[in-house]
């Protein structure tokens, strides 16, 4: 009988959930042939880096959503100036490929990050039977009115995204929750556990084409609560759902522990390597507590 595989330690990393005021969120396209999460929908974010990050992994979902997206989330100090457009593209680079440090170049430019502005919104560690690893860390946060304006506008430091030149994007959009689910269902998109999971959490919350005062503060208070500390540990079952499906399970499911009748799941797809979300069963309100929320998380 073969000896079972220690599983791998999880790699912590960050990503940022950046809404825009349209009620559109910042997602990127993984470029096929990336490492990990190839061709899927995700949240701009990547792994903590000691070097750059300066112990922070509210830093981390910054910087990496500065070098995939261009959009970076500082603000200048003092009487400091915005940087120039040309100063930020050559950052970018620089950043990215490891010639520049990402807390060198904010102090030098006088800038300081927006990490009180970014509220925790989960965490996810990828099961023990996936090789590549992930303990990742969510935060949600509101961006000015100026960040999506027409391009002719006075972008600041928070300018149009774009794509990185394809080195782990091809693609960055806003886009709204709503309309994201609807192109999963027809097919034109894939989305990972955690991405459908939180845009379907956000979904009823960010409805309209402008961001009102209330759906900040419900999402703001939703992350204040035990979901925004919530540490989600994914466990397939054993059988198939009716419909073919693999079944994913999460902390508070009827099978994990939770009240009989109480489903916190995903039904699953393979797709290209990878499971990808065909649906989300969630029966209970989750701004009146998560079902056994305090429950430990297993690595």
């Amino acid at each position: 009988m073969a000896t079972p595989k220690t599983p791998s330690i999880p790699r912590v990393s960050s990503s940022a959930i950046i809404i825009d005021h349209q009620n559109r969120v910042l997602m990127v396209e993984r470029n096929q042939n990336s490492k990990s999460f190839a061709g899927a929908y995700v949240f701009p974010g990547g792994v903590y880096d000691e070097k750059q990050d300066a112990s922070n992994d509210r830093i981390t979902a910054i910087r990496e959503t500065f070098e995939e997206s261009g959009v970076l989330l500082a603000h200048p100090s003092g009487n400091a100036l915005h940087p120039s457009q040309a100063t930020l593209d050559a950052a970018r680079k620089a950043i990215h490929s490891q010639k520049m440090s990402f807390t060198s170049f904010l102090s030098d430019n006088g800038l300081v990050p927006d990490t009180d502005s970014m509220f925790p919104f989960t965490q996810w560690i990828t099961p023990p039977s996936i090789p590549r690893r992930f303990h990742a860390h969510f935060f949600v946060t509101f961006l000015p009115p100026k960040v999506s304006a027409d391009s002719s506008g006075d972008q600041g430091l928070q300018h149009l995204p774009t794509p990185d030149g394809g080195l782990e994007v091809i693609t960055v959009r806003f886009i709204k929750p709503q309309d994201a689910i609807a192109e999963v269902q027809a097919g034109k998109i894939s989305l990972m556990p955690p991405q459908y999971y939180l845009l379907q959490t956000l979904a009823p919350i960010i409805t309209g084409h402008a961001t009102t005062h209330d759906q900040r503060e419900a999402v703001r208070r939703l992350a204040r609560s035990g979901f925004g500390g919530m540490v989600i540990n994914p466990r397939p079952l054993p059988y198939k759902h009716e419909e073919g499906y693999t079944i994913m399970t999460y902390e508070g499911d009827e099978t994990r522990g939770g009240p009989p009748g109480t489903l916190h799941r995903s039904l699953l797809i393979p797709k290209k390597g990878l499971m990808h979300v065909v649906r989300l069963e969630r029966n209970f309100d989750i701004f009146q507590g998560i079902p056994l929320q305090n429950a430990t998380s297993r690595l």
